[in-house]
């Protein structure tokens, strides 16, 4: 792993994503009939530092895992990928964290986490690996973690001078104020209505979603809106649209993490952040045109040729 890559640090979730592709997701009491299971690795932590080591950064996380099969294999994929796993901690107390995820057939899923040894980690986990923080450039962190941790890991960040990307999903109502004072916080349309109350559906209840995030303490907002693209706002007054890249959809599952680490790479990079979501755009777009999570990371070198081709 080159030292003179920026370094990112993801503070996240380790699961293993049991798959099942069906015509359509089943209402409630019906019985859906499904395609074979398929097992994965995912969890929105472990898929950010997928993303973020294909589109070359150096990437370090800090997780746990129960003692367990999923959890062995899981980490043992992540060093395949370079990823510094160091700080991913075993744990006797719970297994490794579970999704069972279904997608239909136009490619679009439906998820349940099964927490596990996510649920496990801890503020004093982070402070006893604060070192891996001293020369990170950039802190991502989601919530499938302890409200607490997700608090710790913004302090740390902030006192190694780290610049701190939030991936606010699962979304919760009960976000405290602290947990808005990020560089970038990155929902999609879903998860911004959840924090604010105000779905992001046309433009001008998107550009009053991203203002109520920045008026919490959010040094930039990145709205992920799908097939309308994202919306950028900052508090210096940047406001500004970035159009989708179209694509053949297979499954989005992973789109929103690749996005994501994407983001933290071109950020980490000091690439404007318009030109930062364009690249994450281009990259979130590729991830729903191969199955699965970790499996559909795209690396830079498709990516950069993706964006050519489309001439966006």
């Amino acid at each position: 792993m080159s030292a003179d890559k920026p370094k990112i640090v993801v503070v996240g979730s380790i699961n293993m994503d049991l798959v099942v592709r069906a015509a359509h997701f089943p209402t409630p009491g019906e019985t859906v009939l499904g395609e074979q299971l398929v097992t994965t690795p995912g969890g929105k932590g472990a898929n950010q530092a997928v993303a973020v080591a294909r589109m070359g950064g150096r990437c370090a996380m800090i997780a746990r895992v129960g003692m367990d099969e999923f959890g062995s294999t899981l980490v043992a994929g992540l060093k395949a990928e370079g990823i510094d796993c160091r700080h991913v901690m075993e744990t006797e107390d719970a297994s490794t964290g579970v999704a069972m995820i279904v997608v239909d057939a136009k490619g679009e899923n439906s998820i349940v986490v099964a927490g596990g040894a996510n649920r496990l980690l801890t503020p004093d986990d982070l402070f006893a690996s604060s070192s891996v923080f001293a020369d990170a450039t950039v802190m991502v962190v989601q919530m499938e973690l302890p409200l607490q941790t997700v608090h710790a890991a913004i302090q740390l960040a902030r006192r190694y001078g780290c610049k701190i990307i939030l991936d606010p999903a699962p979304p919760t109502k009960a976000m405290c104020p602290e947990l808005y004072q990020v560089d970038v916080i990155a929902p999609n349309a879903q998860e911004a209505e959840v924090l604010t109350g105000q779905l992001a559906i046309e433009e001008r209840v998107d550009k009053s979603v991203a203002m109520e995030l920045l008026a919490r303490g959010a040094g930039a907002a990145v709205l992920k809106l799908g097939p309308r693209g994202a919306l950028v706002v900052t508090k210096d007054g940047l406001m500004q649209r970035v159009p989708a890249y179209k694509v053949q959809v297979v499954d989005t599952t992973g789109a929103g993490d690749a996005f994501v680490g994407a983001l933290a790479v071109a950020v980490a990079e000091e690439i404007d952040l318009v030109s930062a979501v364009k690249l994450a755009n281009a990259t979130g777009a590729l991830a729903c045109t191969t199955p699965g999570a970790q499996a559909a990371m795209p690396r830079r070198d498709a990516v950069v040729r993706f964006m050519h081709e489309q001439g966006l």
